[in-house]
């Protein structure tokens, strides 16, 4: 053994032109598939798949909502408080159908979580992330940041910025942003590139606000693009991206 190596520090590296690590964010409802609630597993699994393809040469980690099982603030009759703690939950049920789903195709994963839940999960660390990272295991992050009032839309650019991801895939069910909702209007445009002051100043809606500014002032890009579309996550990351790319 070579007592005198120094050990690899991890770099990002996509602003240098090779995407080292990334983070996947995807919606609750877009895996309940046209159930619109709980799981549909070949949807799942075709995530899996993809990500897979990934995962060899990439660092990957996953956030998942958790629409699909929960949307407290919908609900007048319960605190908000409870409401988002109901949320969290559900977003760490998400991960661990989804982790599992991702182990049947044969990756390794680990679910990291910012409270305790028993032997379910294990709490959130950098240092263990970036371990976890290093052994080639998909990294599920689940329970959002832990607090109330915050959305995974900022615990997904939160958790980005700690483990220093190269990108935040942002997989939704609209093929990227527009200048006004094109399920509404017809006419709405589709940027492929946009700046996320822009993106603020507009209120594009890519992210919540919160999500937004936190990714401004740490500068961390995030490129929106649809999940049903085939391959989309592998087209994303290996130069056939079609969606929306927000700059920083």
């Amino acid at each position: 053994m070579d007592w005198n190596r120094q050990p690899e520090i991890y770099k990002p590296g996509e602003r240098h032109g090779v995407m080292k690590r990334i983070l996947l964010k995807l919606s609750g409802e877009a895996l309940a598939g046209s159930k619109k609630t709980g799981f549909d597993e070949e949807t799942v699994r075709g995530v899996a798949l993809q990500v897979k393809d990934l995962a060899e040469s990439t660092q990957v980690g996953i956030v998942i909502g958790g629409g699909n099982f929960w949307r407290g603030r919908s609900s007048e009759n319960i605190d908000r408080t409870k409401a988002d703690q109901i949320g969290m939950l559900a977003t760490v049920m998400n991960c661990i159908y989804v982790s599992e789903i991702f182990r049947s195709v044969g990756m390794e994963t680990e679910i990291l979580t910012p409270f305790s839940c028993g032997s379910f999960t294990k709490m959130f660390s950098k240092d263990k992330a970036n371990k976890y990272f290093g052994q080639g295991k998909v990294v599920f992050f689940a329970g959002g940041t832990g607090h109330p009032y915050f959305s995974t839309d900022t615990g997904v650019v939160l958790r980005a910025v700690e483990v220093e991801a190269d990108v935040i895939l942002l997989a939704k069910a609209v093929d990227g942003v527009y200048n006004d909702d094109p399920k509404s209007n017809p006419d709405a445009e589709k940027y492929d590139e946009v700046s996320i002051d822009e993106v603020i100043e507009k209120n594009l809606q890519v992210v919540d606000m919160t999500a937004s500014i936190l990714a401004r002032d740490n500068k961390m890009p995030m490129w929106v693009f649809g999940l049903n579309e085939e391959n989309s996550i592998v087209n994303a990351v290996k130069g056939k991206f079609t969606g929306t790319k927000v700059t920083v």
